[in-house]
């Protein structure tokens, strides 16, 4: 795990970082908040920023925003100035850490950052398969091809993979293809220089560089722009890349991971992904299993949500009761892990007595009650049908696709790849609309913590 600490590194601060070190961490320094901007842009990365309250944090997280730097920042000062830590917070900080640091504190700062590890947790069968195929051919520099619906854990794969690999000291640098847009993705993979574009304030260096001597996922592969397939093709046979706005060709040293939701033999065939790439990428091809395909983890899988989720929101860890088991082994799960951890996250917090019982567990966008509610279909209740029918009499087709899709977000927690999968669309639709419904007026959910594989 990568910290990168903004701030004067003297008395508790210099302390933080030799915990976070004996923790694992690779430490680095920058004295305010344009050099630690600097150190992003030249391709240093980190997977979370601790700056002294003291300095602008703010600006620090405005500036990351703006320049498309996805890493936490998490804000330290010295005693518990309760003013301090609400004006970090309410600046974008998501946690605040009163110093002398406290080891404990530290650890589970740096934990809950890096939660998404390279463990996969399994006992099915078919998991198995897969797990020695990755684990036979990690320690290559083979390009790999993940396949499988969202929420199946590509990019835990992807991870672990490289934790397997001679790669596993350096850099692990991913790139959700999906959720950038088309005119930015250039950038994002080969970096810029100064005054390439609008916006181009200074020289940046792309995940390409960025994951020099390590490893480079790039998510979703199949939501890229045919265009930008070309020059990525170049990049994988030559190992050379260019800046935009660049005239001298730069080499680097990587290894290649890809992932993709969609069947790339017909997105192929249908002329909208470049048949050289897709060879280039599918030296070796893994094959994750939806979690309907892995009956034996489902158990295994939510107990081990529940915990998670309980420690998390600091309550009781409640069992799951026979029911409330009989109700998720029963679920096709579309969002498989991912709809999965969410449901249990819900179910934590919703919970009352000593276990979770099935009214706890909120499936495909129902409500609570619905989750256990009587079989409501035609044949079964005509009459509530109807009714359900007539209260759609009068809108508009534009209002109910809204209502729906906002109301699929909310059940996803806001996360915008599980969405999509459960509405039939890609990202990139589901994006624009709901800029769209913002730009309405829309109370459109934010992005949501399942937002990331997860298992």
């Amino acid at each position: 795990m990568r910290l990168l600490i903004i701030g004067s590194l003297n008395g508790q601060v210099t302390e933080a970082a030799r915990i976070a070190m004996t923790r694992g961490a690779k430490v680095a320094h920058c004295e305010n908040v344009e050099r630690g901007l600097s150190a992003l842009r030249a391709g240093q990365g980190a997977d979370l920023v601790m700056i002294d309250v003291q300095y602008d944090v703010r600006a620090l997280v405005e500036a990351l925003k703006a320049e498309r730097f996805h890493v936490p920042v998490v804000a330290c000062g010295v005693g518990t100035d309760a003013a301090s830590a609400v004006r970090a917070i309410k600046d974008g900080a998501k946690e605040y850490i009163p110093l002398p640091p406290d080891a404990e504190l530290i650890a589970a700062v740096l934990a809950a950052v890096t939660e998404e590890s390279s463990a996969i947790i399994f006992r099915d069968p078919s998991m198995t398969a897969v797990l020695r195929l990755a684990d036979q051919v990690a320690g290559s520099d083979a390009s790999i091809l993940i396949s499988g619906e969202s929420g199946t854990g590509k990019e835990l794969m992807a991870r672990h993979i490289h934790a397997k690999s001679r790669r596993a000291a350096q850099a692990f640098v991913s790139v959700n293809c999906a959720a950038i847009p088309e005119n930015l993705l250039e950038s994002e993979l080969f970096g810029h220089e100064k005054g390439a574009f609008t916006g181009a304030v200074a020289r940046r260096i792309g995940k390409f560089e960025e994951a020099d001597g390590g490893t480079l996922l790039l998510d979703e592969i199949s939501e890229m722009d045919p265009r930008l397939q070309a020059k990525l093709l170049r990049a994988i046979q030559e190992r050379v890349i260019d800046r935009v706005g660049g005239t001298t060709p730069i080499k680097v040293d990587i290894r290649l991971i890809a992932t993709t939701n969609r069947d790339l033999v017909g997105e192929v065939r249908a002329g909208r992904f470049r048949e050289d790439l897709y060879f280039r990428l599918n030296v070796v091809s893994l094959q994750l299993p939806p979690l309907r395909e892995r009956p034996k983890d489902i158990d295994l899988l939510a107990n081990h949500f529940v915990r998670k989720y309980a420690d998390a929101n600091g309550v009781r860890q409640l069992p799951l009761s026979p029911a409330a088991l009989d109700v998720i082994r029963a679920h096709p799960w579309h969002g498989n892990v991912r709809e999965l951890e969410n449901t249990m996250h819900r179910a934590v917090l919703l919970s009352n007595g000593d276990a979770i019982g099935p009214e706890a567990i909120t499936l495909s966008g129902s409500t609570r009650e619905s989750a256990v509610a009587p079989d409501t279909s035609a044949s079964a209740n005509p009459a509530g049908v109807a009714v359900a029918r007539a209260a759609l009499v009068g809108r508009t087709v534009a209002d109910v696709e809204r209502d729906l899709i906002i109301d699929t977000l909310h059940h996803c927690l806001g996360n915008r790849t599980h969405a999509a999968n459960i509405l039939g669309i890609s990202i990139r639709t589901l994006r624009n609309k709901l800029k769209l419904y913002s730009e309405q007026g829309a109370a459109v959910p934010a992005p949501g913590e399942g937002e990331r594989a997860a298992v």
